[in-house]
C-alpha cells in the first residue's frame, strides 16, 4: 500500500506549527533514506534509458486521471527544459 493514515494524523490539528513541521521533516527524511539502498538500481535504469534514447528510442509518459494530466504537461515541457527534439517525447 502506498497511501495510508499516518500514526500521528489525528493530532496534526493540535500540533504547533513547529511540531507539525518537525513531523513533516522527519517523514521526508524517511523517504530519502528509503531510496538509498536502491541507488545502484536507479543508476542502472538511468544508464539503460540513456543508451536506448541514444539509439533512437523515445520517452513515453503514462498515467491515469490527474497523474495522466501531469504526465502530459511534463512531456510538453521536455523540449524547452532539456533541449531535446520535439519527437523524443510523443505528446
Amino acid at each position: 500500500m502506498t497511501e495510508g493514515l499516518h500514526p500521528r494524523a489525528d493530532e496534526l490539528d493540535d500540533l504547533s506549527t513547529l511540531e507539525f513541521l518537525e513531523v513533516m521533516h522527519a517523514e521526508d527524511g524517511g523517504a530519502v533514506a528509503a531510496i538509498r539502498p536502491h541507488l545502484p538500481d536507479i543508476a542502472r535504469a538511468a544508464e539503460a534509458t540513456v543508451a536506448r534514447l541514444r539509439k533512437g528510442g523515445r520517452l513515453h509518459y503514462f498515467g491515469a486521471g490527474s497523474s495522466g494530466h501531469i504526465a502530459r504537461l511534463d512531456a510538453f515541457e521536455c523540449p524547452a527544459t532539456f533541449g531535446v527534439a520535439n519527437d523524443l517525447v510523443p505528446r
